[in-house]
């Protein structure tokens, strides 16, 4: 199994709005391949302190178990060579049998403390499967990550490839 670049993604909302979107454009993606929820919560409370709490992977039982099969060879071949990584995957594997549960109740409510009235917070560990075959080919050529992060929209008006109003606009959004 091929596991894309996986990227935790931390999201909060204030007074949301919620009408599905969210969950639709995340469908959208895993139907298309693009991406996929290997674990997420989500946890509002609203006006009242009432506390909604949601759960998502996409990955079936058996894709959790693939995955933690996958994941538990790596570390296990990291950590102690061939041996480690047979060792690894039966533990990884044994470990995600009913699903991956990174983001457990006990997360759901230490976000829930730190969060105030009316407002949301999501945690999502996102698997990027469009980024399997890029790379794929970068190793095969060599190379190696050295770094990677989101670019802000002001960065890209100080380079000229936003305009400064579609910038601002982006910008304002994400405070």
């Amino acid at each position: 199994m091929a596991i894309g670049p996986v990227q935790l993604i931390v999201l909060a909302f204030n007074e949301p709005n919620f009408q599905g979107e969210v969950l639709a454009e995340l469908d959208r993606l895993k139907e298309n391949d693009v991406v996929r929820v290997i674990d997420a919560i989500a946890v509002h409370k609203d006006a009242e302190g009432e506390v909604t709490v949601l759960k998502r992977t996409d990955l079936s039982d058996d894709e959790a178990a693939e995955f933690g099969a996958t994941v538990g060879a790596l570390i296990g071949l990291g950590a102690a060579g061939l041996e480690g990584a047979e060792a690894g995957a039966e533990a990884g594997a044994e470990a995600t049998a009913d699903g991956v549960d990174v983001f457990d109740e006990a997360d759901a409510w230490d976000v829930v403390e730190d969060i105030p009235e009316n407002s949301a917070a999501a945690l999502i560990l996102l698997e990027h499967r469009w980024a399997i075959p890029v790379r794929d080919a970068v190793v095969r050529a060599g190379g190696f990550r050295v770094a990677d992060g989101f670019i802000s929209p002001l960065d890209l008006v100080a380079v000229g490839l936003l305009a400064a109003e579609e910038a601002e606009a982006l910008v304002s959004a994400e405070s």
